[in-house]
């Protein structure tokens, strides 16, 4: 399911620039791997907090793509920080690293995470090529 931007203002900005750094692959800002979907959906994360505690808690999707997506968490995490998500439906797992990282409101932290390996299945979607620069590429659910 498809759904308005529903990230406060800014916020959509900076993790889509997250997303299109060339550190992580592509080749300029209008030129994305995979297209985005706006996906909710219950995901377990487990990883070391900010105080440097391990955590493992039940959180939720925001957008996703085929390299990653991003997170609503309970813990605050670090940039750069390592952390493991299981899909429950599959028990698939997929280890990420935090990329973006937003303010931390009453209902959690927005966290971006890339896939340390792309996996395009990983949220029961399927993410067709992208047609046009910067469009959003296809996608179908695969349950």
């Amino acid at each position: 399911m498809l759904v308005g931007n529903t990230c406060p203002e800014g916020q959509w900005t900076l993790f889509a620039e997250a997303f299109d750094d060339d550190s992580m692959g592509t080749t300029s800002p209008t030129h994305r791997r995979s297209g985005r979907a706006f996906h909710r959906m219950r995901v377990e994360a487990q990883g070391r907090a900010h105080n440097g505690k391990k955590f493992k808690e039940v959180c939720e999707t925001v957008v996703v793509n085929a390299h990653g997506g991003l997170l609503m968490l309970k813990h605050e995490i670090d940039n750069g920080e390592m952390i493991v998500l299981m899909n429950p439906e599959t028990l698939e797992e997929q280890e990420c690293r935090v990329v973006y990282q937003g303010e931390p409101c009453e209902k959690g932290q927005r966290i971006g995470v890339e896939f340390l390996t792309p996996a395009p299945r990983f949220w029961g979607l399927e993410f067709g090529e992208l047609s046009t620069p910067g469009g959003g590429g296809d996608l179908t659910a695969v349950h």
